[in-house]
This record gives structure tokens, C-alpha cells and sequence, in this order.
């Protein structure tokens, strides 16, 4: 059903409550209160809470979403029935049915008028037998499909964030599947939307310009071409400019090509204006046909991991990490665990004022298949230490018997594999089609570089003085996008900060394979680290699992800056 003309003419205000499965619970209540909304969203999944459902499901089958979800329905559905603001999220997580069941009965309970309906098609298990979680990344046009049929809530399982944004956009402008630029504008506005404060100041580099104590909840005000304006409810915290909305176009993208389900998004035509206190306009987005196939995120378990941090006090720091390394060698000679890593972290500063800053960490993470060899094993011998080691001795906290652990894996599949469904309040199925016209992603021509900043005097400085960054994870890879606010400093970066110059600031990243993608339009450089995570952000493979302070730390180093960008 296509909207009337008046309808698809009028602006559409899609607002976000949830960034993430423990996000801030009041949030619901203060963006249905705080302003006037037509949508209000919420994402609860990620790579990891997807593993953490799945082993839910293992205990109550009748488990497998966010219950979070319920509970903040059950103090604001009654206010959003009676603002008339409709609510999509994909809290449905891996049982959208259980979900759509509970907040109807909610619903009775409170006596509050609302119809339900959920997306389904996204769980592809029977294919992949020996996961905890397999899972297909729909579109929006499920969600298009629920809304058109007058759902009040709309719960998914695994869709992509945007399509959060993208499904409320297409049901009310009209918008159909060929229609391109406008459906990568509002990709576009939901991958702002998605992580909730991290499009207000939240997490945002240059965090004291802004009220960061708590900062409010995005919003988007979407347009019929597809252009938006990203704000936020008046007199909340945190702010939105230039800065904060390229930050999060940043995080967890790549290059040019934002690919999805329903649509290419191509990152490199985003035009970003100012309009006024809190707002910045987004337009100039071109869209293009999404890829042939569906990422779909297999969720395992990898086995089991334990840990233990020795405390190393004081002198000799580097002797007493070798006495426990060899201490320990006898005992991992016996029980052969698969994985052993050793890691010194040198938080110790001589003649230091207080005992922690006078101590270092050594930590230990073992890990196998077999539980038996991470746990009793390694723990008996860590504790059988600590009176026959390095003076000094004592751990941060008594080793475990050992906790599984998961790996995730993004594999592909046809668009013809997955049965996209609308599931209507009234038990009416509606099938979603799968794309017929998609186009195979292909590399883009890399833009020209600026013209260099002419020769001048220079002082080593941290490179955050001059640059925002923003990293995080998708899989095992990390991506650490980097930015500039001046036209000047975009000439300095984008021939500074090239591929060998980020490995030699990010030791660890030397021997993977990194890609720089220029993003000119943004002033930023988006680097993507493949394997820097391992097997993902469950498998823990390093000390910030999900690389969220990766750009935090490349900020922090040193490069000679021209002096007149300082």
C-alpha cells in the first residue's frame, strides 16, 4: 500500500533508543517525551550479543531476544500509542516470533490498542548445523512491508542496522527498490542513527566541546529525495555537528561502498552542511544496486579460554615476567594446551608514588577445545606460585576453571536463499522478493590526493591535536577512520598518513594486511586492518577485543605537524 502523495511529502522524524543490548534503559521514555517523532528505533545486535542469545537458547529455547526490550515497553508503550509513534527494532534478535507473542501479550495486559508484526527469514542454522547462531543480514523492505500493513511495532531478527532507518523511510515516502539514491540517503541516515550517542558526542574525539556527561539521543529528519538533517530533542546533552556525524559515517565502514542488502550507499558523494545549532544536513548521497549476495554471520563455539594476570612490582620487571614464563613452561609441556600467549603490559613508572603505578601486568591467556587443559591445570599451577616465584608475588584475581569462548565467521549467500517474511498481527505472511537487480562491487578508482601543504617548519606533536579518529570491528578486521576539520590539514593528512606510515605508528598492524580508502568529501582516511581481531570480538584475541580505542591510540602518537595547523 503506497502512502498518499500529502504523506510522502511530509518530513519523516525517525529517532533512536539503543545503540546496543544494555544501552540506557530511560532512553525510550526521554526520546517519546522529549519531542515530536513519527519512528522511533532501537538496535540491540551485534556480532556478540549474537553468540550470547544463541547460548541463551541453549538453556530456554523459548529464549533468544532482548528482554531489555520488554521492559521499556512495558513503562512506554501506552506513551507511544498515544503520540502515535510507531516502533521498529530488531530486539527479536534470534526468536522475533517469541518477542512478537510477548509484546502482544504486553499489550493486553496494559490495555494498550497495538498491532504487532516481526520480520523473519534471517536464521539459516539448518545450513550450518554446528552453530550457535547462523544468521542472514535482511533489509528494510520487511519492515516497509509490516508498516504499510499498519504495524504500530515492527521486532526483527538480523537485519542490518540501517535497515532500521531504511524500512520506516521506504513504507512512508513509497519509495520501491530501484529507487536508488533515495534508499542509499536513508542507509546513510540510519548507519548515523544506529549507535545511538555516538552520533551526540558520545565516544567523539574532541569530546570536550560538547556537554559528553549525557549526551541525548539522535534523530533524523528524513526528507522525500532522501536527504536528511541529523539532530537531536531540544536541550539534551551532548551535541551534533560535522565532527560527530563523520565520526560515526566512519566507524565500521571501509571505502567507498557501503554495500547492504537493498542498496549500495557510495560514501564518497555524502555532502555534510551545517543548518543551524544541533543540525547538520546530509545530502548529495548516490546509491547504486546492492551486491548479488547476503553477508550472514556464523556464530561458534571456539572452546574454552582462561586468563591470569600476574601483578610484577617494582625492579627487574623484565627478569620476574621471564621467572613465571619459565616457571610456567614445565607445566604447559604436560598438558600441550592449543593456544598459549604471553603479554607484558608496562603500566610501572620508576620511583612511582603508589604501589599500582609502580606495577606491571603479565598477562596469560590459554586456550583449547578440551576445558580440562585450561582449567584445573592451569590454575592449580598459578596458584602453587605464590610462594616459589618472583618476590612480590600476587595475582589480579584467582584463576578460573576456564569459560568458552566464540568465534565469528562472515560467509555469503544468494539473495534467493532466504525467505524474507513479513509475519502481520493478523497471521498474514507477506513475502518480501529477493533483489533482482544487483551489481557486483568492484573496486573504485581512488580520488586524486590534494595538493601538498608548501614546505614549512614543523614540531612533533600527537597527531589527535589535528585529527579525529573513530575505530571499531567488523569480524576479525578493524577499521580506524581518521578525519580533519580544515582544508589545510586534509592536504597534510592525506599525504602524511599513508599505509606504511600508520604500521609504523601501529606496531602490531606490520604484518597484516592494511587498505587505505580517501574519503575527500569527509576529509578522512579510513584504514581497515584485516585480522588484527583474530577469529572476532568473542575469541578476545586481544587486550581491546573489539578495537574500540585502536584510533584512540593512533591519536596519540607522534608525527612531525606543520606548525601552522597547530
Amino acid at each position: 500500500m503506497t502512502p498518499p502523495a500529502a504523506a510522502q511529502a511530509r518530513t519523516l522524524r525517525i529517532g533512536n533508543a539503543s545503540g546496543f543490548y544494555g544501552d540506557r534503559f530511560d532512553a525510550m521514555r526521554e526520546m517519546l517525551t522529549g519531542g515530536e517523532l513519527d519512528v522511533l528505533t532501537g538496535d540491540y545486535l551485534a556480532e556478540l550479543t549474537m553468540l550470547i542469545l544463541g547460548r541463551d537458547r541453549m538453556k530456554d529455547p523459548g529464549a533468544g531476544y532482548a528482554r531489555t526490550f520488554l521492559r521499556q515497553l512495558e513503562e512506554c508503550l501506552g506513551l507511544a500509542h498515544e503520540r502515535g509513534v510507531r516502533i521498529v527494532a530488531n530486539a527479536g534478535g534470534l526468536n522475533p516470533a517469541g518477542l512478537a507473542d510477548a509484546v502482544r501479550k504486553l499489550a493486553d495486559r496494559l490495555g494498550v490498542p497495538a498491532r504487532v508484526a516481526h520480520v523473519e527469514g534471517d536464521d539459516l542454522r539448518s545450513r550450518y548445523p554446528d552453530s550457535l547462531a547462523a544468521h542472514a543480514y535482511l533489509g528494510g523492505f520487511g519492515i516497509a512491508a509490516c508498516l504499510r500493513e499498519g504495524a504500530d511495532v515492527v521486532v526483527t531478527g538480523r537485519v542490518t542496522d540501517a535497515a532500521l532507518v531504511m524500512g520506516p523511510a521506504a513504507a512512508h515516502f513509497g519509495w520501491q527498490e530501484t529507487d536508488h539514491d533515495r534508499l542509499a540517503g536513508a542507509v546513510v541516515a540510519g548507519h548515523v542513527l544506529e549507535c545511538g550517542a555516538q552520533a551526540t558526542g558520545g565516544n567523539y574525539a574532541f569530546f570536550g566541546e560538547g556537554g559528553a556527561t549525557r549526551p541525548g539521543f539522535p534523530l533524523a529528519e528524513l526528507h522525500e529525495d532522501g536527504s536528511c538533517v541529523i539532530t537531536k530533542h531540544p536541550d539534551t546533552g551532548g551535541l551534533v555537528d560535522i565532527g560527530t556525524v563523520t565520526a560515526q559515517l566512519l566507524y565500521e565502514t571501509a571505502g567507498a561502498r557501503y554495500a547492504g542488502p537493498d542498496v549500495t550507499a557510495r560514501l564518497d558523494t555524502v555532502r555534510l552542511t551545517p543548518d543551524g545549532p544541533d543540525r547538520v544536513r546530509v545530502d548529495g548521497v548516490r546509491g547504486e544496486a546492492p551486491p548479488p549476495t547476503l553477508k550472514v554471520g556464523v556464530n561458534r563455539l571456539g572452546g574454552f579460554r582462561n586468563e591470569v594476570a600476574f601483578v610484577l612490582t617494582g625492579l627487574e620487571i623484565e627478569s620476574k615476567a621471564a621467572l613465571v614464563r619459565e616457571q610456567m613452561r614445565a607445566v604447559f609441556a604436560k598438558s600441550r594446551p592449543e593456544q598459549v600467549s604471553w603479554d607484558l603490559v608496562r603500566t610501572d613508572r620508576p620511583d612511582a608514588s603508589t604501589q599500582e603505578t609502580a606495577s606491571a601486568l603479565l598477562r596469560l591467556v590459554v586456550r583449547d577445545r578440551d576445558q580440562e587443559k585450561v582449567g584445573r591445570v592451569l590454575s592449580a599451577a598459578a596458584v602453587e606460585l605464590a610462594l616459589a616465584s618472583y618476590p612480590g608475588f600476587h595475582v589480579l584475581a584467582p584463576p578460573g576453571k576456564g569459560a568458552p569462548y566464540g568465534v565469528f565467521e562472515g560467509v555469503y549467500v544468494p539473495h534467493g536463499a532466504v525467505d524474507h517474511v513479513a509475519v502481520l498481527d493478523d497471521g498474514r505472511r507477506v513475502t518480501v522478493p529477493p533483489a533482482h537487480d544487483t551489481a557486483v562491487l568492484d573496486d573504485v578508482p581512488e580520488p586524486p590526493l590534494p595538493r601538498p601543504l608548501p614546505p614549512g617548519p614543523t614540531k612533533r606533536a600527537p597527531l589527535g591535536l589535528v585529527a579525529g579518529a573513530r575505530s571499531g570491528d567488523k569480524g576479525g578486521n578493524a577499521n580506524v577512520g581518521v578525519w580533519v576539520r580544515t582544508d589545510d590539514a586534509w592536504r597534510w593528512l592525506a599525504h602524511e598518513l599513508t599505509v606504511d606510515r600508520f604500521q609504523q605508528l601501529i606496531p602490531e598492524s606490520r604484518q597484516l594486511q592494511v587498505t587505505r580508502h580517501l574519503l575527500p568529501n569527509l576529509r578522512a582516511l579510513n584504514f581497515v586492518v584485516e585480522g588484527i581481531l583474530g577469529e572476532g570480538v568473542a575469541a578476545q584475541h586481544r587486550f581491546d577485543p573489539q578495537a574500540k580505542a585502536l584510533g584512540e591510540w593512533l591519536r596519540s602518537r607522534h608525527l612531525d605537524i606543520p606548525e601552522t595547523l597547530l
